[in-house]
């Protein structure tokens, strides 16, 4: 029941998220003059609307984005003869790039009030969290109770024995390499006598020998559990601040340029993320670093909230509008960006002409830039398709 209702509620806050994505359009372009046609959430046979103003509201029956009707966008508009004078093209400069910018400026400032709300609620994390094969907590072997509860125990665990220290980074378990936690766990529980970690310990490689313990561990799933080799040891991870309401805001713009810096890293990386996603639909293993589709992210939004984990389902939903912002930068029509850059190029040619004693030039025309919009088109829609393809067939498992 609460993976359908963090579904849901992840599902409702992409909707949120583009709908408001669509009012910075939209409220820019009112309070420069303009006239918003039409503000619509979804695509397709209309469900409902209504008239305010001069403005048509509604919705859609498919939840697949939504838009924001402008008079006058481009010069191929057709518009009523009251329309002409209100109409955008014929706008200033700065007026078309604030509500072509609109939009991306409501993502990054919806992705930060969610980061102020992580901030004081939850505390906000390190971005910059240990290799996860480190090292953290260690202590005795306690047994382990069919609710997952620990018992008691007493003494150094078979790790502390064998000379680990908080903060090693394990590489390797009999000389076969580890690079995640998951990996650390199922190696070391499969091991039936004295076996060695391969650790990195402030830049020197120790070989250390360990003797684990048999000890009962149950999944998570409750299902039976089994006896395994274990060491008792814990990962290591860096504990998230919280703030004061006040504190929050500094420190969430501060992890904010943070994010924005990883997120334009990411948007770099999407086109080498094909082959990975490729991999994926084909039988291979999921990267978690490869982006996820709507249905993706709702998906990774039902377990964390399934686990209780409100604070990652608010950084994802965070990290998610940061990335529609950052995605709409990009100089590709339909996208934001995509008009952004049209404008400048407006303005750049009519300086330089004006510099000639030219008049301005005509508006660009849009019909000569469809063959790259189809083409933006095409590949943006079969790159949404493989992504979504992965999400079914081989979802990105956050949890073993």
């Amino acid at each position: 029941m609460l993976f359908v209702l963090g579904f849901v509620l992840f599902a409702l806050g992409i909707t949120i998220s583009i709908a408001l994505h669509e009012c910075g359009h939209m409220w820019t372009a009112q309070a420069t003059g303009m006239k918003v046609r039409r503000y619509f959430i979804g695509f397709g046979p209309k469900m409902f609307s209504f008239r305010r103003g001069e403005t048509e509201y509604g919705v859609k029956w498919l939840p697949l984005g939504g838009f924001c009707d402008i008079a006058g966008m481009t010069a191929l508009d057709e518009l009523e003869p009251e329309e002409v004078d209100r109409a955008m093209y014929r706008q200033a400069t700065w007026k078309r790039l604030v509500v072509m910018s609109g939009g991306i400026g409501m993502n990054f400032l919806l992705g930060f009030l969610l980061i102020v709300v992580l901030a004081v609620g939850w505390g906000l994390p390190n971005l910059n969290q240990p290799p996860e094969t480190t090292i953290g907590d260690m202590s005795c072997v306690a047994p382990q109770n069919p609710d997952r509860t620990l018992g008691a125990c007493t003494g150094p665990g078979p790790a502390q024995r064998a000379g680990l220290q908080r903060g090693d980074v394990v590489t390797a378990i009999n000389g076969a390499s580890v690079d995640t936690w998951e990996e650390f766990q199922t190696r070391t529980q499969q091991q039936n006598g004295p076996f060695t970690y391969t650790v990195d310990r402030d830049g020197q490689t120790l070989t250390l020998e360990v003797v684990p313990e048999q000890a009962m561990r149950y999944p998570r799933d409750g299902g039976p559990g089994r006896e395994v080799s274990v060491v008792g040891v814990g990962q290591e991870f860096y504990e998230p601040v919280q703030y004061s309401v006040l504190g929050a805001i500094p420190a969430s713009a501060a992890f904010t340029g943070e994010m924005f810096i990883r997120t334009f890293q990411s948007l770099a990386q999407m086109p080498a993320k094909v082959v990975s996603l490729w991999e994926a639909v084909t039988g291979g293993e999921r990267d978690r670093e490869t982006p996820v589709s709507v249905y993706g992210a709702s998906k990774i939004g039902g377990e964390t909230a399934e686990r209780g984990y409100w604070n990652a389902f608010i950084l994802i939903l965070a990290s998610l509008n940061f990335f529609l912002g950052a995605f709409n930068i990009l100089p590709l029509l339909p996208l934001d960006g995509g008009h952004i850059a049209v404008v400048l190029y407006e303005k750049v040619r009519n300086t330089i002409r004006g510099w000639k004693g030219l008049a301005p030039g005509a508006p660009v025309d849009y019909l000569k830039l469809l063959p790259l919009t189809y083409v933006a088109v095409v590949v943006g829609g079969a790159y949404m398709l493989l992504t979504l393809a992965a999400d079914i067939i081989n979802p990105i498992q956050l949890f073993p």
